[in-house]
């Protein structure tokens, strides 16, 4: 499953959806925010996201400040889809029961990896 999620730093990888059945592995470029600083940050004052962002640890988010929609993936602590949903800029979402980690990308980008509920992600971190 890649290094777990209280070794990873802030930093770059490779987000891996492997769906179900025949479907091919995705693979994303993914931004890993684990400091309180980079967690806080997110995708504010960005016009756009390469691939996704991981927030760990995290139960919910909020798009106050965002300049586009996202798609925001709740995970569970082995990186299991909760819940799928898009946000609008502007909007407070609410916190997720099990949720430990949060996937933001923009929005529709999560369909087309196949992340979805029930689905196991993977997270693959340069090491440094």
């Amino acid at each position: 499953m890649g290094r777990r999620s209280s070794r990873w730093r802030d930093g770059v990888g490779v987000l891996v959806v492997r769906g179900s059945g025949e479907r091919v592995p995705v693979s994303v470029p993914v931004e890993v925010a684990r400091s309180y600083r980079a967690r806080t940050r997110g995708l504010l004052g960005r016009d756009g996201v390469e691939g996704a962002l991981l927030l760990t640890p995290a139960g919910s988010v909020h798009t106050f400040g965002m300049r586009f929609a996202i798609d925001v993936a709740y995970l569970d602590r082995g990186l299991r889809v909760l819940a799928v949903r898009t946000m609008a800029p502007g909007r407070l979402g609410l916190p997720r029961l099990r949720s430990r980690h949060v996937l933001e990308a923009e929005a529709g980008a999560m369909e087309g990896w196949g992340v979805r509920v029930g689905v196991r992600v993977e997270v693959e971190v340069e090491r440094g």
